[in-house]
């Protein structure tokens, strides 16, 4: 069973969808496509960072770590043929712990956001806040029109914490997949130590 195989695909896709989530979360801080005047005026979720740190950062380290096991020659460590991929594949199960607790973070984050809705100048006292309670907005299209700026911040707002959501659903699956993974390796080591999946051969 070549576990750093489907480590490295699993790797493969974790980079595509860091870079996506890092530049969603950018978008946020342009809300209705707009450069705002005050920053306070920013929804407070944008300003913890979901997207770009535990969607994006913190999961480049477990992607980085996952490419690298295929090609990693580890046999023969200390006399054992499979203790090194044994090793290698333990340090890959906690990276893709990281990359769980990086992804939810990003998730926990988005859904919070999304039930609160968007921070705007509201139409009935023109001061800036949140004026949707507990997701009412989602269910009522006319309580759109109590946000009177930025323009089309509610769609803008929505769209971008729902790829969040999309996104770090998608890594914290995949990185779990990679924990089991990982056990596996760790506990089992690699088909034949390195030949199989280079397809040298038994060693």
């Amino acid at each position: 069973m070549c576990t750093e195989r489907c480590a490295k695909c699993l790797g493969s896709t974790l980079i595509p969808l860091a870079v996506f989530g890092f530049l969603a979360h950018l978008l946020l801080f342009f809300p209705g496509g707009k450069v705002i005047d005050n920053n306070d005026h920013l929804s407070d979720e944008v300003w913890y960072f979901g997207g770009i740190l535990g969607s994006g950062v913190l999961m480049i380290f477990p992607a980085l770590v996952f490419l690298g096991l295929e090609n990693n020659d580890c046999c023969r460590c200390c006399g054992n043929e499979s203790c090194g991929k044994r090793f290698v594949m333990f340090t890959s199960t906690i990276f893709a712990v990281v990359g769980v607790l990086g992804a939810g973070y990003s998730f926990i984050v988005s859904a919070v956001s999304i039930n609160k809705g968007p921070k705007c100048l509201m139409v009935n006292n023109s001061t800036w806040g949140y004026p949707f309670l507990d997701g009412d907005y989602l269910r009522d299209g006319d309580l759109w029109s109590q946000c009177e700026k930025p323009d089309n911040v509610i769609p803008w707002h929505l769209t971008l914490f729902s790829i969040l959501l999309i996104v770090g659903a998608v890594q914290m699956l995949i990185c779990a997949i990679q924990v089991i993974n990982g056990l596996l390796g760790t506990l089992c080591g690699d088909c034949q130590c390195c030949g199989c999946c280079r397809g040298d051969g038994p060693v």
